[in-house]
């Protein structure tokens, strides 16, 4: 669902416009996204793999 076609019930404009505080707090709240992981946490988690994996390679 979006806001394009929600209309607030407090000053009856478009929520997408975000003309009152209202608008704006559940335009913010639908447009949040959920906790992201950073891409170095992501790079170093491969990076951390590779090694394992190159270890368990001369181990075996």
């Amino acid at each position: 669902m979006s806001c394009e076609h929600l209309i607030c019930a407090r000053c009856s404009g478009p929520v997408v416009e975000g003309r009152c505080p209202t608008c704006r707090n559940a335009r913010d709240e639908m447009h949040r996204h959920g906790p992201s992981v950073p891409p170095a946490l992501v790079l170093a988690g491969l990076v951390a793999l590779f090694f394992l994996a190159l270890v368990l390679q001369r181990a075996y």
